[in-house]
């Protein structure tokens, strides 16, 4: 137990670069990797029941009385972001239809189980972030698609029913049984059984990275100037959803803690399942932004921490020097 312990820890810490890493790995290695494509939706079903053992339904409880934030949260992901990711795409790569719902399809996807780490290492809302990563979980099979067919229906071929279909096995049905099992022992499972998966399960994320990143090798391979520009735009997008998080919370003077927790569920995504429903039910183009949105969004969470971090000190050294002022007088 202590060795697992110690293993997860360390994968933790090597997060900002273990999934930039196993992209490049998927990239060269992708020949040897890319028979194995059939395992990626069965991965990410045991990595989303891991995630999902720490919560239970009863979070939603906590944040009925005051739902303002999640709805915030859910409108910033499922609305403004679909929007502009479209618009980034058709105004960058107007023929392009597969990029066009690579853009959405990446922007679309649900937030990230992996956000639930980030806001607890900084201290946020864990209640909040249990409640909006179960809700948008839930409706994620609903929602995605609609995202898709509102955006990019009348362009591209897309098979809802499949794409519902995935996002039953991978997320919905994984998550309600963690959760359920959470419930049912009344905590129990997340200490039992929860540290024991969970470095299983950040492995498996890698595994699921660069099996997903052998998929679209070949273009990747091919560095040019298109790549570049649609790795400048990922990069962009990703930023935009984090800033997007902490402003419109800031602008509703929320508390920290609902700064941090909005802050990382707006900017993270559930990357990895975007990547194999692109892979499952596209052309292998689709799947080139969500790949590439692997790069940056772990990389991103780190920097976006420093960022709140040193926003927390400043407040805090204000808050003793305005103290300190009104002593001495």
């Amino acid at each position: 137990m202590a060795i697992l312990q110690k293993y997860n820890a360390i994968l933790e810490k090597l997060m900002p670069i273990s999934t930039p890493l196993s992209v490049l790995i998927g990239v060269l290695f992708g020949s040897w990797l890319h028979p194995f494509a059939f395992l990626s939706p069965w991965i990410f079903a045991f990595m989303t029941f891991t995630g999902s053992l720490g919560s239970n339904f009863s979070e939603l409880g906590k944040v009925v009385k005051q739902p303002l934030p999640m709805l915030v949260n859910l409108l910033i992901l499922h609305v403004l972001m679909p929007l502009i990711a479209w618009t980034a795409g058709t105004l960058l790569y107007p023929d392009d239809i597969h990029t066009i719902t690579g853009y959405v399809l990446a922007a679309a996807i649900p937030t990230g189980i992996t956000s639930f780490i980030w806001v607890s290492i900084y201290k946020g809302d864990i209640p909040l972030t249990l409640s909006i990563i179960l809700i948008d979980t839930l409706l994620s099979p609903l929602i995605v698609p609609f995202s898709l067919h509102w955006l990019v229906g009348a362009e591209a071929n897309i098979d809802a029913a499949s794409i519902m279909n995935g996002l039953l096995f991978m997320i919905v049905i994984p998550s309600v049984l963690g959760m359920g099992l959470n419930q049912l022992t009344r905590g129990k499972v997340k200490t039992v059984l929860g540290p024991r998966l969970s470095p299983f399960s950040k492995t498996g994320l890698s595994l699921v990275v660069m099996i997903n990143a052998s998929v679209v090798s070949p273009y990747l391979r091919q560095i040019d100037s298109k790549l570049i520009g649609m790795a400048v735009a990922v990069f962009c997008i990703a930023v935009l959803g984090y800033w997007l998080g902490w402003a419109l919370s800031k602008l509703f003077r929320w508390k920290r803690e609902v700064v941090v927790t909005l802050t990382y569920n707006c900017g993270m995504r559930n990357i990895s399942a975007g990547a194999v429903l692109a892979i499952a039910y596209f052309p292998p183009p689709v799947a080139v932004p969500v790949v590439l949105g692997m790069l940056f969004q772990q990389v991103l969470a780190s920097v976006f921490g420093l960022f709140l971090r040193t926003v927390e000190r400043d407040k805090t050294d204000q808050a003793i020097s305005l103290t300190g002022e009104s002593v001495s007088k």
